[in-house]
């Protein structure tokens, strides 16, 4: 087996980033009234798998606005578009803009925290996963506006989600 998906321990435990006083604190400073979080009236649909993850094709969406070089960055501002990232990306080649920037201080020095693109390569390779989507699909996911999160960025998710024909789709969130 290989190591690409294998995570490091580390020694040291960073401090809790404390997301919702920074989320506050980030909107305010942009001028923005007092952020509403958004309460689901019903809890979401959850299906198991209809087959073995190693006989799965597998889709990411990332929420840490994570972008290829060369491709337009997301702007801060409440951006609900979508970029659509080729499975066969380089890691070197990821770059993230996202409206919480301190956030990804991570992801600048390893893209896979956020975007684990060689790590899922690496189990499709050690027969883990059967196969990936042609495309993943990254979003900004600090968008103020619920309204342009439901009436824009959701729909066109799931458009490019459903184009993708997948079985799992794995979702990491910043």
């Amino acid at each position: 087996m290989s190591n690409h998906y294998q995570i490091e321990q580390s020694s040291t435990k960073p401090k809790p980033t404390e997301y919702i006083q920074q989320t506050r604190q980030r909107y305010d400073s942009l001028g923005y009234p007092p952020y509403q979080w958004f309460q689901a009236e019903d809890l979401p649909e959850l299906a198991p798998l209809s087959k073995p993850l190693s006989e799965s094709k597998l889709g990411l969406l990332s929420s840490a606005g994570t972008y290829v070089s060369g491709q337009t960055a997301f702007f801060y501002k409440d951006d609900a578009s979508i970029r659509q990232i080729p499975s066969g990306t380089g890691a070197s080649d990821l770059r993230f803009s996202h409206i919480m920037e301190n956030y990804l201080v991570e992801a600048w020095q390893d893209p896979g925290v956020l975007f684990p693109i060689e790590q899922l390569r690496g189990m499709v390779a050690d027969g883990l996963i059967g196969s990936l989507a042609d495309n993943f699909i990254s979003c900004m996911g600090g968008i103020y506006s619920q309204r342009k999160v439901r009436d824009e960025l959701i729909p066109e998710v799931e458009a490019a989600v459903d184009e993708q024909n997948l079985d799992v789709l794995l979702l990491v969130p910043l």
